[in-house]
């Protein structure tokens, strides 16, 4: 496994499908993790090297305020890992109500730039740092009737690559991972039907994070790296 011992890791939707994944694979790995959601506790995991920052990323203000509480305990952020997102899909564009855009383009971009706005702020200071995004497969391919979904994660990797360009005079890095429909317990309720064995295993994706957070690959910037296992 990649090196990320006695990094600091800032985790937001640490919890869930995705998020324990992510976090445990971090927390294996030697990083210390600062784990942030709505309902966070330190119980959650069983880890020394955890700690819970409960939060909603909804302003640059409470941004602002989790970075301040991980600087304050940890010292330091190496790491951003930010894992917020949401799906609500189901009609086309034409059908498709303006509050479903306002949610798509409030959970799954807006909190990542308000988050990656308030660490880029600290890990400048540093002059090292590496930034992580989940987008999706539907950023980039045909999504008929997720149009306002695949807008947000369309405009994730526009966010990213931005970050990369701005920052790589910084030390820091910027990347995003792009995976198609992953086997969580919310798609598999979703989705009863579906041949899971084709989704991708959280656990692929949070491996892959944690590589992307080592300095042996500092110089892997501005990359959207498709992670589409046998549904390609």
């Amino acid at each position: 496994m990649a090196n990320v011992q006695g990094k600091v890791a800032l985790i937001t939707g640490a919890k869930g499908g995705l998020g324990a994944a992510v976090t445990n694979a971090f927390l294996n790995a030697g990083a210390t993790v600062a784990g942030v959601s709505r309902s966070m506790r330190d119980s959650d995991f069983d880890n020394s090297r955890f700690y819970a920052v409960p939060a909603e990323l909804k302003s640059s203000d409470a941004a602002n305020d989790v970075v301040a509480a991980v600087i304050e305990r940890s010292g330091r952020v190496d790491v951003l890992v930010h894992l917020v997102g949401g799906f609500v899909g189901g009609s086309a564009v034409a059908d498709t109500d303006d509050s479903v855009l306002e949610e798509m383009l409030e959970v799954n971009l807006k909190s990542s730039f308000f988050i990656a706005k308030a660490a880029l702020q600290h890990m400048r200071k540093q002059q090292s740092g590496h930034v992580l995004m989940v987008g999706s497969r539907a950023a980039v391919e045909q999504n008929a009737n997720a149009g306002a979904y695949s807008a947000s994660k369309a405009a994730l990797v526009a966010l990213t690559r931005a970050i990369a360009a701005e920052n790589v005079a910084f030390g820091i890095s910027a990347n995003i991972v792009m995976p198609g429909t992953m086997d969580t317990p919310r798609n598999r309720k979703a989705m009863p039907g579906a041949d899971t064995t084709r989704w991708i295993q959280t656990e692929q994706v949070a491996h892959l994070l944690v590589s992307l957070a080592s300095d042996e690959v500092s110089q892997v910037t501005g990359a959207a790296i498709p992670i589409y296992g046998r549904d390609l």
